[in-house]
């Protein structure tokens, strides 16, 4: 086992490839409003910020611009849009579930989102995944978001873990992480499991 003592993994584009999906959610219910959502422009300013950060730079790009608010008025059906969608195709590799219990053995294990415990929870649960995490940390259980560390120290916290590492996918993740003074792991989902078998084989032992 390595010296780390738990786990806390970020969820969209880490536990599962769901942000081309956040995307083309947010796209459709925004659509009617003057507002484009491309998908280079999601993946290079969106991923791992908050839903009214992105809503906030979105308003000012609408045609004519809008009050952010009224923007942020359409969460409702981007949730519901996303949840019935990912519900019936739950976006996990089918390997994941036997990973996860192996790691839950050794690491207490959260995971940390910017997006809302409303749409995780559901999703882990139908992927049968939800037993292998002690806590969630989603959007609203925090004041400040990530880049801020609040998200991952609040996890630590919730787990009593002096050493954890951070599994993260975006650069504002992983600021946030580093920002909450903890070893981080930048990783795809498609790479995740190998990536993270590397730096736990590699974790300094003085850390037990």
């Amino acid at each position: 086992m390595s010296g780390f003592d738990a786990i806390l993994f970020d969820f969209d584009g880490v536990l599962a490839d769901t942000e081309p999906l956040h995307c083309a959610c947010w796209a459709e219910v925004l659509a009617d409003l003057g507002v484009t959502l491309e998908w280079d422009f999601y993946r290079a300013r969106c991923i791992g910020v908050d839903d009214r950060l992105m809503l906030r730079m979105m308003a000012s790009r609408a045609s004519p611009p809008r009050d952010w608010q009224e923007l942020w008025a359409r969460y409702p059906a981007k949730k519901d849009l996303f949840r019935r969608r990912t519900l019936a195709a739950p976006p996990f590799d089918p390997a994941l579930d036997a990973y996860l219990e192996t790691l839950a053995a050794c690491y207490k294990l959260a995971v940390v989102s910017s997006s809302s415990c409303a749409e995780i929870e559901p999703l882990l649960e139908a992927g049968g995944l939800r037993r292998h995490f002690a806590t969630v940390v989603g959007g609203e259980s925090v004041l400040h978001h990530k880049p801020a560390p609040d998200p991952y120290l609040l996890a630590a916290e919730r787990l009593s873990a002096r050493h954890p590492l951070v599994v993260e996918d975006s650069e504002a993740g992983l600021a946030s992480g580093r920002a909450a003074g903890f070893d981080v792991l930048g990783v795809t989902a498609a790479g995740m499991r190998d990536a993270l078998r590397r730096r736990l084989r590699a974790a300094p032992q003085h850390l037990l």
